[in-house]
């Protein structure tokens, strides 16, 4: 697939979306997209691997227009009724959603969305209901190894972990070996580990400063605030449940599991004063969600449950482990069309069959 991937994109899919073919190729709905935020308006790229699912406002605008245009766009509403079996839903419905509740939702991606008269499903950890400013744990791991001299070393005895790591792409695969490490434990451990893995890659610890001293960097990486998340709420967006603490949910004991689901739906009903009916899993890949979170998220009183992969019209679902289109930052309109038709998906299975 990845070999043929160039191939698709440059020329299948563009020929495809030109005829409608891909409109006529989508299946049975609803179709849900999600977004991981807007790339806020000045700001300068430092690492594609980090930015890479992040999208340019004017794409997002081109997306928006191709699904108003020739689908129909549906409201969080509409799609928790039809969840409940209270309504049908139009053909070529399409759920706009949003995860990680991070502040460019709020600068960037919801006024395109007022523009263009959209509502949009967005999911948020705790931290957007607090006035502090912050940052979801797993960034600011990813920053402290960029802000770290070229080869860093770890030794943490508790995981049985010694690596040392060298360059952009070992320091990659070292962060997402630590998210998994880390996820098992609770939030105010992982916070303890991150000073620990700051202290031994020598990264000053003044290092946010200047993400916290520059807008276009503080609405890229910090989370929403209260006031911004109840603003969001007022102006007709929803909000969803993303866990308490973006942990990798597989990983951690059954007790932390089922509080980072259970208590984020609380936490949100309790302080924004509305129902919680849908939750997405962090990170929402095959990896990091199974049939205990699943079996979790429907105990916990949601009417249904997102995952980050295998989405587009005609795509196989359940109520707790609903498919998305994830939406990247490289991605053309006629590859978002193929993903959003099912064809990428259909072709994908076949390649690897």
């Amino acid at each position: 697939m990845r070999l043929a991937s160039p191939i698709l994109k440059r020329f299948l899919y563009p020929v495809l979306a030109s005829t409608g073919q891909l409109r006529r190729h989508a299946g049975r709905g609803p179709a849900i997209v999600t977004y991981h935020g807007v790339m806020p308006a000045g700001y300068r790229v430092h690492d594609r691997n980090a930015d890479w699912d992040l999208v340019r406002p004017e794409s997002l605008r081109r997306q928006l227009k191709l699904l108003k245009d020739h689908y129909q766009v549906i409201t969080p509403e509409q799609f928790r009724m039809w969840c409940e079996s209270e309504n049908e839903l139009p053909p070529y419905a399409v759920l706009i959603t949003c995860d990680d509740g991070m502040q460019s939702a709020f600068t960037e991606m919801m006024p395109i969305l007022q523009d263009m008269d959209i509502s949009g499903l967005f999911f948020v950890t705790e931290q957007a209901l607090s006035d502090t400013r912050s940052m979801l744990w797993h960034e600011e791991l990813h920053l402290m190894l960029l802000a770290a001299p070229t080869s860093v070393s770890l030794h943490l005895p508790e995981l049985e972990l010694d690596e040392r790591a060298t360059g952009l792409l070992e320091k990659r695969d070292l962060w997402w070996k630590l998210i998994h490490e880390f996820s098992q434990f609770d939030i105010d451990r992982r916070y303890e580990l991150l000073e620990e893995v700051r202290c031994q890659i020598q990264v000053d610890s003044m290092w946010k400063s200047e993400y916290l001293d520059e807008p276009t960097r503080q609405s890229r990486f910090f989370t929403l605030n209260l006031n911004q998340t109840r603003a969001m709420a007022a102006q007709g967006m929803s909000i969803g449940a993303h866990s308490l603490s973006h942990p990798m949910l597989s990983k951690m004991p059954s007790d932390l599991a089922w509080k980072e689901i259970a208590e984020g739906r609380r936490r949100i009903e309790q302080v924004l004063q509305r129902p919680v009916w849908a939750l997405a899993y962090p990170f929402g890949d095959v990896g990091s969600v199974g049939p205990r979170e699943m079996e979790m998220a429907e105990r916990a009183g949601y009417g249904c449950a997102f995952v980050n992969e295998g989405g587009g019209f005609g795509a196989p679902s359940c109520t707790f482990a609903m498919p998305r289109v994830h939406v990247t930052g490289d991605m053309g309109l006629s590859e978002f069309e193929a993903h959003l038709s099912g064809l990428h998906r259909t072709l994908r299975q076949q390649f690897h069959r």
